[in-house]
C-alpha cells in the first residue's frame, strides 16, 4: 500500500515534469509569481508577505499559496502553477528530481529538529523498548517527505519492520485528529499539528536521540528550472528579502511575532513556542561546508540511498550536484 502510494506520486511528478521545460522558454513575462508555503509555520519572511514588500521589490504580484506537504508543492511546480517553494522538505525534493521534475535547490530555509516527530497514543503502551508492537498497527504520516524519512529511519534503528507497519497517508492536521480519535496508534507530523498530537501521547524518540543517530531535519527553497533560467533576478530578490526578514526578526522577535502568528494562522503563544524551535541559517552559513558547501549534498545522497534500500524509489540519480545551485545565494548580501 505504501509503495503504491509513493510510486503513484512519483509517476505523476515524472509525467508532469516534461511539459514544464517546453513551456519555460515561451513564458518571458510574468503576471505573478506563485510561492508555495505552509500554514502553521511562522517563518520571518511572512512579515514581508504581510506588508507587500515582496510584491513591491520583486516588481510583480506574489501569490502565496499554502500546501499540506512538500510532495504537493512539487506536483504544483511540475504543473507550472508554482515557481518557488519555501520550506519544502528535502525528501520531496529528492523524490521529485529523481523522477525527472526540473527543480533547483537554491537555499536552506530552516532547521527544525524539535518541530517534526512521531507521537504514540498514551494508551497504546508502546515505547522504544517494545517498538516492534507497531508492526500490524496503523501509523499516520505524510508519505514521501522528511517526516516519512525520519519515521523509516527511526523504525529501522528500533528494529521495526516498516513493511509490516500499516502506514497511512495523512497530512499532519489529519493525523492529529486520527490520533486523538484512536483511529491510528501513532501519528507523525510537524508544526501546530505536532503540538496537538502531543496532547494524545508521547514522542517515540526525542529530537536529540534522533540527531544522535544521524537524522537531520531541514527544509529548503526550491525553484523550477525555467523560472531560475528566465528570471534569475527574481530568485535573488526572493532570497534577499528572506535573508533581510530573518535578520530583522532575529533583532526584534517580539515586534514581529504578532505578524508571523497572524500570517501563519496561529495564536501568538503557539507561534512563539514554535519559532523558538527554528533555526534560520544565514547567507554565509548556507554557503559554508556545513550546508550547501558540502553537507546538503551528502545528505541528499544519504536520503536517495536509503529510499532505494527501503524500496521507496526504484533507482537514484548518479549525481545530484546539478540539482543544487548556490549562485543565487552568492548574490545575496
Amino acid at each position: 500500500m505504501l509503495r503504491r502510494a509513493l510510486a503513484c506520486a512519483a509517476a505523476g511528478l515524472a509525467l508532469m515534469g516534461t511539459p514544464l521545460v517546453a513551456r519555460g522558454a515561451a513564458a518571458q513575462d510574468l503576471d505573478k509569481v506563485t510561492v508555495a508555503y505552509f500554514l502553521e509555520w511562522p517563518s520571518p519572511n511572512l512579515m514581508y508577505k504581510a506588508d507587500g514588500r515582496f510584491d513591491e521589490e520583486m516588481g510583480v504580484p506574489v501569490d502565496w499559496r499554502s500546501f499540506g506537504n512538500g510532495n504537493e508543492m512539487a506536483s504544483a511546480m511540475a504543473s507550472g502553477s508554482v515557481q518557488i517553494a519555501y520550506s519544502q522538505g528535502l525528501v520531496p525534493f529528492v523524490v521529485a528530481v529523481t523522477n525527472g521534475v526540473p527543480l533547483k535547490l537554491v537555499s536552506a530555509a530552516v532547521s527544525y529538529a524539535e518541530n517534526d516527530n512521531c507521537v504514540v497514543r498514551e494508551d497504546a503502551g508502546i515505547t522504544q523498548e517494545n517498538a516492534k508492537e507497531l508492526e500490524g498497527k496503523k501509523v499516520a504520516t505524510p508519505i514521501g517527505n522528511v517526516t516519512h524519512y525520519k519515521l523509516l529511519k527511526t523504525l529501522d534503528y528500533l528494529g521495526v519492520d516498516a513493511s509490516k507497519v500499516n502506514l497511512v497517508q495523512m497530512n499532519p492536521p489529519e493525523g492529529a485528529v486520527a490520533l486523538e480519535q484512536g483511529l491510528v496508534t501513532m501519528a507523525c507530523g510537524f508544526g501546530g499539528a505536532l503540538k496537538r498530537m502531543k496532547e494524545s501521547g508521547h514522542v517515540l524518540m526525542t529530537a536529540k536521540e534522533q540527531e544522535d543517530i544521524g537524522i537531520r531535519v531541514f527544509d529548503i527553497v526550491s525553484v523550477t528550472e525555467d523560472f531560475a533560467e528566465n528570471h534569475p533576478d527574481l530568485v535573488v530578490k526572493f532570497l534577499q528579502l528572506t535573508e533581510d526578514a530573518n535578520d530583522a526578526f532575529k533583532a526584534d522577535q517580539e515586534k514581529y511575532l504578532p505578524i508571523l502568528a497572524e500570517q501563519s494562522g496561529q495564536d501568538l503563544a503557539d507561534s512563539r513556542e514554535m519559532v523558538d524551535l527554528f533555526e534560520f541559517p544565514s547567507r554565509d552559513e548556507q554557503l559554508s561546508e556545513a550546508w550547501m558547501g558540502g553537507k546538503v549534498q551528502e545528505f541528499i545522497n544519504e536520503v536517495a540511498d536509503f529510499y532505494v534500500e527501503q524500496g521507496q524509489l526504484s533507482s537514484r540519480l548518479d549525481d545530484y550536484s546539478s540539482t543544487i545551485d548556490t549562485s543565487f545565494m552568492e548574490k545575496v548580501e
